[in-house]
């Protein structure tokens, strides 16, 4: 295996997802300190910037793709790894346009923060604690990100959105009046 990025800094609003992940990159010799929201992550870079960051895309009320210029000027070399529940192209091409190095769905296994960060997998090993999800994103959480994409570049405005997704502008009214649930558990 590469010598690993021993210093990393994760930031994610859900603290369980968060200590999990801490613990598993540990064991594998990766020691990272956690934020949960926009101000502490900078913080916590300030006085050490770290060789990686991986950044959750919702952080409460706030999104991750803040940090990723702020953390950029602090260290050009720095690994910046978005990841989000609500995968999208829209929010992908935007991350990497401010400067993230990938994009992974979330919750990311240790297998895919080590590929992202250029590590090489440990034959045979799964992880341990941070498992896969067991459905992809459902079409109608991506088609609420496409369309928030569109109404975010369109400056708000609906009817420029709607020529911009080509609908009518009362049918994509009707659609932001049904905003889809963050994600369904499959185990229920």
């Amino acid at each position: 295996m590469n010598a690993p990025a021993t210093h990393g800094l994760l930031v994610d609003d859900d603290p369980l997802y968060l200590r999990t992940l801490q613990r598993t990159l540990a064991r594998r010799g990766i020691e990272t300190v956690t934020a949960n929201d926009v101000s502490s992550a900078l913080q916590a870079a300030m006085q050490a910037p770290p060789a990686f960051a991986l950044i959750d895309l919702k952080l409460g009320s706030e999104s991750g793709l803040g940090l990723i210029q702020p953390l950029r000027e602090l260290r050009k070399d720095m690994r910046i790894l978005l990841v989000t529940g609500y995968a999208s192209i829209a929010t992908a091409v935007e991350a990497i346009k401010l400067g993230a190095d990938d994009y992974l769905p979330k919750p990311a296994t240790v297998q895919m923060i080590l590929r992202a960060l250029g590590e090489d997998e440990e034959a045979g090993e799964e992880p341990e604690e941070v498992e896969p999800p067991d459905a992809m994103t459902p079409i109608s959480r991506l088609q609420w990100e496409h369309i928030q994409q569109a109404l975010h570049e369109t400056g708000g405005n609906v009817s420029a959105a709607a020529r911009l997704l080509g609908m009518h502008r009362r049918s994509l009214q009707r659609k932001l009046t049904k905003r889809p649930s963050p994600e369904r558990d499959p185990n229920r």
